[in-house]
C-alpha cells in the first residue's frame, strides 16, 4: 500500500527544511549527515530544499554503519573532528524504526563535541528501543511489527513509501 508519493514526499521535505532553518535561524552553518544510501539520499533532498530557502552553510556527510549489526564494522563519519566541533549535526536517515541504527549514528560524534544533535527522518515508527528521539519528522506511522516501510528516494519522479 503506497503511504506516500511524490508529491507528498516532496511537501514533507518542503517542510522539514522550514522547520530545521526556523530552529537554526541563529547559525552560519550546519551539518546534515546522511545514514548509510537512503539516509543519505534522504539528506541530498533536504540540502537542496534548504539551499532554495536560505544562504545558510550547509556541509554534508556521511555516516557508515551496518543496521543489521552496528558492531561488527567500524562506524564511521566522513567529517574531521574539527569539522564537527562546535557545530549543529544533524542525522538523515529515511526511517526510524527501533533506533537502533540512529542510537549507533551517535558513535563517531561522540568523540567530538558538536554544538547540538539532533535528528531528521522521512517515517518515525513507533517502535523505539533505544532511547532515540527524532526532532524531525515528515510523517509518524503507528505499525504492526510485522509490516514493512520500503522506502524509494532514487529517482524523483517515482519517489514512494509503501507500507507492505
Amino acid at each position: 500500500m503506497e503511504i506516500l508519493d511524490a508529491r507528498k514526499i516532496g511537501q514533507k521535505i518542503n517542510r522539514l527544511a522550514i522547520e530545521i532553518l526556523e530552529n537554526n535561524y541563529n547559525e552560519s552553518g550546519i551539518i546534515l549527515a546522511g545514514i548509510n544510501n537512503n539516509g543519505n539520499r534522504f539528506a541530498d533532498l533536504l540540502e537542496m530544499a534548504i539551499a532554495k530557502k536560505s544562504k545558510i552553510s550547509i556541509t554534508r556527510a556521511t555516516i557508515k554503519l551496518s543496521p543489521a549489526d552496528p558492531l561488527s564494522v567500524p562506524i564511521v563519519i566522513d567529517l574531521s573532528p574539527t569539522d564537527i566541533q562546535n557545530n549543529v549535526v544533524i542525522i538523515v536517515d529515511d526511517v526510524a524504526n527501533t533506533g537502533r541504527t540512529i542510537f549507533y549514528a551517535f558513535e563517531p560524534l561522540m568523540r567530538v563535541m558538536p554544538k547540538r544533535v539532533e535528528v531528521a527522518v522521512l517515517i518515525d515508527r513507533k517502535h523505539k528501543s533505544f532511547p532515540i528521539k527524532v526532532d524531525y519528522v515528515g510523517l509518524s506511522l503507528a505499525t504492526t511489527l510485522n509490516e514493512n516501510i520500503q522506502v524509494n528516494l532514487k529517482n524523483q519522479n517515482t519517489q514512494s513509501v509503501l507500507l507492505s
